[in-house]
């Protein structure tokens, strides 16, 4: 079937107003879920937060059974937290690290969580090891599994990078770590919304995902899953009265689902809306939109690579909707500026961002174009003619 693009177009009143591109940063909102936040923030000024969050409590914990349906899992295994890298630090953070376990991540790994690997590894003893590339520029599975040992305690990988249209292939990191036995810590936080996810198809332990990004959810929103097998082997770093039951004046015991990696309070807006966004997505298709944007990026791709002083830089057998190139007369900061000017959202990949592997390709700073399913072949015509006008 057709894709309907009149009808993306008509239900996300943000493509009246900019020829959005930045869509790894934060996609355009359709109106249901605009319409769903706005309402539950209405209901709370003329009622009160408590009452509204009662008075619509199936909203709010239907977000669960939309994040399992999206995944593949059971609601249990679901928490909804603030943003991913949120998420993502609670799953990290639960595991309990000790002098010589080897943590092993991937070159284009973002800036957050190698942070976070350096921080254990000082306080713990534990070692962050780094896995090389392949000839394409993704993970190199065979180094991983010659990487494998006794100590490796964790595998933790980016599933699509920040800086960069790849996509790593995490279902073979994932045989790897369930062949050897090893927790798998999967960052989806821009893949979940542009292609389907299936945690048991890819084999993670734990995976992290935000609201905001290709699921066209809320800003302040995003989840963790992580597997029935390992929640109650992971204790949160740090727990409420959500999270936990005071049994006993010294005497606490943590909930056995994957809720115990939330907090009590919470954004029940954002969550309806995020709940919203999820269905959204469903009722497109996933494997509809990712054919979708894997076409319009390879357009974008295929146009610029023609345009003169533009270098495109994305790595990996498999791409996605991420578009990332230089111009060799002008700072990325420039372009994407000059294209602010034109209506047109972009967003800058520097060297903060993924150090390790931008240090590699010459610590660059790259213009990234990501583009979603309601962007328009049109919108491609006009963002590399436009993008000639300014260079």
């Amino acid at each position: 079937m057709a894709f309907d693009l009149c009808r993306a177009r008509r239900e996300t009143p943000g493509c009246d107003n900019v020829l959005h591109f930045n869509n790894a940063g934060a996609a355009l909102m359709p109106h249901c879920v605009l319409d769903a936040v706005i309402n539950h923030l209405n209901l709370e000024a003329q009622i009160g937060g408590y009452e509204a969050a009662a008075q619509t409590q199936d909203a709010v914990n239907r977000v669960y059974a939309a994040a399992a349906r999206l995944l593949g899992c059971d609601a249990a295994e679901i928490a909804i937290i603030e943003n991913a890298t949120r998420a993502w630090d609670m799953a990290f953070y639960a595991i309990p690290f000790k002098p010589g376990d080897r943590i092993l991540t991937a070159v284009a790994e973002y800036a957050s969580n190698y942070i976070a690997f350096l921080q254990v590894a000082q306080r713990t003893g534990a070692m962050v090891e780094v896995i090389p590339n392949d000839a394409s520029g993704q993970l190199s599975i065979e180094a991983l599994r010659n990487a494998i040992d006794d100590r490796v305690k964790l595998i933790a990988i980016t599933h699509v990078p920040s800086n960069g249209g790849l996509v790593n292939p995490a279902a073979a990191v994932g045989k790897i770590a369930r062949d050897a036995g090893v927790l798998y810590l999967l960052d989806a936080c821009q893949s979940v919304g542009q292609m389907p996810i299936d945690v048991n198809v890819i084999g993670c332990d734990m995976l992290s995902a935000t609201g905001r990004k290709y699921l066209r959810g809320p800003r302040g929103t995003g989840f963790l899953y992580v597997r029935r097998h390992w929640i109650e082997q992971l204790e949160p770093p740090f727990l409420d009265l959500h999270a936990a039951d005071w049994i006993a004046a010294n005497q606490y015991q943590i909930r056995s689902d994957a809720r115990r990696f939330e907090t009590w309070e919470t954004n029940y807006a954002g969550k309806i809306g995020l709940g919203m966004a999820m269905d959204y997505a469903y009722q497109w298709g996933l494997n509809a939109i990712q054919s979708r944007i894997t076409d319009l990026a390879s357009q974008l791709r295929r146009q610029l690579t023609a345009l003169p002083n533009v270098v495109v830089h994305d790595l990996g057998t498999e791409k996605c909707g991420i578009v990332t190139f230089t111009v060799t007369s002008k700072p990325s900061d420039q372009i994407k500026h000059a294209l602010s000017l034109a209506n047109i959202n972009v967003s800058v990949s520097s060297l903060s961002y993924a150090r390790l592997d931008m240090a590699v390709r010459g610590n660059l700073d790259l213009v990234r174009a990501s583009v979603h399913y309601y962007n328009s072949e049109a919108e491609v015509e006009r963002f590399c003619k436009t993008l000639v006008s300014v260079c």
